[in-house]
């Protein structure tokens, strides 16, 4: 009974588990963070780099087990004729002979130049830097996420212009058809009226075709079924006017420290420097120690099997030294490439923190420019929002012409669609310079 209870509750606790997952994956609606969560854990990319990781831990293990004994049996059965040695007495003799050999044998290397060591310190190092690979890829992967979610909010705040944009053109088209029908008004007043409704609903199909095709952006991203419902929450804590932009220098070198693809750019030097180690051992003498026991039989002997296998039975103990005196270069040009290795790995080091500050300058750049533009783009937005519904007024009065109105929405809708490009690069460009510093995202 106690095993069913214990076994029941297991049960239960793997269907709770199984249900949150697939709650999670059936969700409709997301925020910010679940999207993030559910992509650290599912990504492709994420899941690929930690396969790496366990292959170096793997070879960790190897090399650290590569310094212990090995040990290996043997079984020979052997049949002869003629003239030969017995291969259990050793015994010239002239008949035919059936033996048997059995051993056990084992080896250690004692000394090898301290290859083995240093092979031990560069695998712990290769993990150590796999581990950082994990790290930059579930960055990239978060970093990714973010640009597809404020991409959707800026599509679906896209579509809310461009649905009050159709919704005041059709209005627009009612009071063209009954002035046209007054005679108030030409017919190409209301063909305008026609034509701007027209362009604003195929801007609303335009509008809505992005979304969607963001929407699986961001699905591909949390390798999600496309047949599973997305929507994502607004953002909780929007950008704020005003809000001012981090110094860039302060940023690279916070970035520097805290950036886990500078820090395992540092860590291959110091792994091509244990190769160099390695390599230079290969100069050096190698000591190993060898032992077997072993036991035999033979049918030029008239004892039993049992009786032989005890008789013959042998040990044995031994070293041997090697000492390297001409490898045909091997060795020299091993060091040569080591040496390479760590000059490649110190270019490359200079490589990422080249490319990690121009990603912080552009982002920099782009921050300012989008703060900039916000100010301006709204102001702008709220100045064709006065003139619209100016030039609507004008228009309902007859003094002015649906031409005119035409343009004074489309300059309208402009600035609104100006005014939340900048409201959301802002929000990216910040939120990116905040991350390369080492901070969360506090959106």
């Amino acid at each position: 009974m106690k095993i069913q209870a214990i076994a029941a509750i297991l049960l239960l606790g793997f269907q709770i588990n199984a249900q949150e997952t697939d709650s999670l994956a059936t969700k409709q609606v997301w925020s910010l963070q679940d999207c993030i969560s559910y992509a650290l854990e599912n990504s492709i990319d994420v899941k690929q780099v930690a396969l790496d990781k366990d292959g170096a831990e793997v070879n960790l293990t190897q090399s650290k087990y590569a310094k212990l004994p090995n040990l290996s049996s043997s079984a020979s059965q052997n049949f002869s004729w003629g003239s030969s040695i017995d291969p259990i007495t050793s015994d010239f003799v002239s008949q035919q002979i059936k033996s048997t050999n059995l051993g056990l044998n084992t080896s250690v290397t004692l000394y090898n130049g301290n290859q083995l060591n240093n092979a031990v310190k560069q695998n712990r190092l290769m993990v150590e830097q796999n581990e950082l690979y994990v790290e930059e890829a579930k960055n990239n992967i978060t970093l990714s996420i973010l640009e597809a979610y404020l991409q959707i909010l800026y599509n679906k705040e896209s579509i809310e212009v461009a649905q009050n944009n159709l919704a005041a053109s059709e209005q627009e088209v009612e009071r063209a058809k009954a002035r046209l029908d007054a005679g108030t008004i030409a017919m190409i007043d209301y063909t305008d009226a026609l034509s701007q409704a027209a362009t604003n609903k195929t801007n609303l199909i335009t509008a809505r075709n992005s979304y969607a095709q963001q929407i699986i952006v961001l699905k591909q991203l949390l390798e999600l079924d496309p047949m599973v419902d997305l929507e994502i929450e607004p953002l909780e804590n929007p950008l704020l006017e005003g809000q001012s932009v981090p110094n860039k220098m302060l940023v690279y070198q916070n970035a520097i420290g805290k950036m886990p693809e500078i820090k395992a750019s540092e860590l291959n030097t110091t792994i091509n420097e244990k190769d160099l180690d390695i390599a230079k051992g290969g100069f050096l003498p190698t000591l190993s120690l060898t032992g077997s026991v072993g036991s035999g039989y033979t049918s030029t002997n008239d004892l039993g099997f049992t009786d032989q296998l005890d008789v013959n039975f042998n040990q044995r103990v031994g070293m041997s030294l090697t000492v390297p005196i001409f490898s045909r270069y091997q060795n020299k040009a091993q060091v040569a490439t080591a040496k390479i290795g760590i000059e490649q790995s110190k270019l490359q080091l200079q490589s990422a923190k080249k490319e990690l500050y121009q990603k912080i300058e552009t982002a920099w750049q782009n921050a300012q420019s989008a703060q900039e533009q916000i100010e301006a783009s709204k102001a702008a937005s709220d100045a064709a929002e006065e003139s619209y519904k100016l030039a609507q007024r004008k228009y309902e009065l007859n003094a002015l012409s649906t031409t005119d109105l035409v343009i004074s929405q489309n300059t309208f809708t402009n600035a609104q669609l100006n005014y939340l490009q900048a409201k959301y690069l802002g929000i990216l460009y910040n939120e990116l310079l905040d991350f390369y510093q080492g901070n969360e995202l506090k959106l």
